[in-house]
């Protein structure tokens, strides 16, 4: 009994290219690396600006853009340099939803940190490549590098490809 469990397990190892059977998957996210220096683009219903703080709060269909990558969500914080020539970070919630080429993204929040380049998707994340899907409580994602790392009870569900055709 224990070699059919290790031989299924083979066979969904082998199926799974970038993908580990662990606490944590690392996988592509997007098509290219992404371009920090491009401007983002925000669009929304409302603009709230705080310069005692400098900050934005941003609301209502709110979609931002950077080169090939969108970001959607109810409400996103941007909180500018302490000098204001540029973004920290922007914080998503409500609900965020993260596209970058054929790869899609859905979390509770988000926050993405312009300087480095990371995004952290927090919160029943879903992650949708192709027809593969990868659930967990984190995301990573790395735009400079065009991955992403999936953590906290990683689950995916692959499809078969068909041989048919």
């Amino acid at each position: 009994m224990g070699k059919i469990k290790l031989f299924a397990a083979a066979v969904v190892m082998g199926c799974m290219p970038g993908l580990a059977l662990a606490q944590g998957a690392q996988v592509a996210f997007g098509n290219t690396q992404q371009d920090r220096s491009l401007p983002v683009e925000v669009t929304s219903d409302n603009l709230n600006v705080n310069q005692n703080d400098s900050t934005a709060i941003f609301t209502g269909n709110v979609v931002i853009a950077q080169g090939a990558m969108r970001l959607a969500a109810p409400r996103v914080l941007v909180v500018y340099l302490a000098d204001q020539t540029g973004i920290e970070r922007l914080e998503a919630t409500g609900g965020v939803t993260l596209v970058s080429g054929e790869d899609a993204a859905e979390a509770a929040r988000a926050d993405y940190n312009i300087s480095t380049g990371m995004i952290e998707l927090r919160g029943d994340v879903l992650l949708v490549q192709g027809q593969s899907a990868i659930t967990g409580e984190t995301m990573l994602v790395d735009t400079g590098a065009g991955t992403a790392r999936v953590q906290g009870r990683v689950k995916t569900v692959l499809q078969p490809g068909n041989d048919d055709q």
